[in-house]
């Protein structure tokens, strides 16, 4: 069922609804006319995502966006949520040290009104959470394939698939959160470690091509939409096709999320 009424969507609320079982919607939002479109269909997370490298700027990767273009497509979102909740990305290389990390996180929640930032990596990361939550800064680790990393891995392969890394991984979630990380988010991951892993951790574990056993589930707009150029990935659905209207195609997928019926096996790795 879509949220009702009027109160903001906080931490806590993610909170309490992973301890209630209720599964929670995420979309990446990159201006202030899909940010409310999204937030009235029912999305209680936007997100804005590097992503919009490659789907807004026509990149091959996220890498060449920069802090300050992360920060004006944040205020843009800002301005036109009401009670979703906005999450950005630091982008490549600005949080290369904590005190850089702080810096940038600090921007991004003045400047651009995010209210978390989500960091790429595992334990080289755990300093920086420390010192980001430390100050009040609420963060979202992201673990399992690592955008920002395509060159180090090679492309984008899924992560965790052998026992060693799946026990590195259960790890890393563990420390992260010990750090003070207020939200995880696992990319490419088999379902059955991402299951294990949400289970294990006391936060919201928000899922991308990580199964149905996450908290929550995020997406690129352009991809449920149809319109990312290029080969669409496994974990996606294009939601537009059934209902040839947008925000129905946004509702569709909020719906879809929030009762379980998606991710099925078929946007799933083993």
């Amino acid at each position: 069922m879509s949220p009702t009424g009027d109160q903001p969507i906080t931490i806590k609320a993610l909170q309490r609804r992973k301890a209630r079982g209720e599964r929670f919607a995420c979309l990446t939002a990159y201006d202030a006319s899909f940010a409310r479109l999204l937030e009235n269909a029912g999305v209680e997370v936007l997100l804005v995502g590097d992503s919009l490298g490659m789907v807004v700027q026509g990149h091959d990767t996220t890498l060449p966006v920069t802090l300050e273009e992360m920060i004006y497509h944040c205020a843009c979102v800002a301005r036109g949520r009401r009670r979703a909740l906005v999450m950005a990305d630091m982008p490549f290389m600005s949080d290369a040290t904590p005190q850089q990390a702080l810096a940038s996180a600090g921007r991004l929640l003045k400047e651009g009104g995010a209210q978390v930032v989500k960091i790429e990596g595992g334990a080289v990361m755990a300093e920086t959470v420390r010192l980001l939550s430390g100050r009040g800064i609420p963060v979202c680790a992201h673990l399992g394939l690592l955008p920002q990393s395509v060159h180090k891995l090679g492309g984008y392969p899924v992560q965790g698939r052998d026992p060693e890394a799946a026990r590195r991984m259960l790890e890393e979630a563990r420390l992260l959160c010990k750090a003070g990380a207020d939200l995880l988010l696992l990319e490419c991951v088999p379902a059955a470690l991402a299951a294990e892993l949400s289970r294990s951790v006391p936060v919201p574990v928000i899922g991308i091509g990580a199964g149905p056993g996450c908290d929550g589930q995020v997406l690129v707009l352009h991809d449920i939409l149809g319109i990312t150029p290029g080969r669409r990935p496994r974990f996606c659905e294009n939601f537009l096709t059934r209902t040839g209207d947008i925000p129905a195609a946004i509702r569709a997928y909020v719906e879809a999320v929030q009762s379980g019926r998606f991710p099925g096996p078929e946007h799933s790795y083993e």
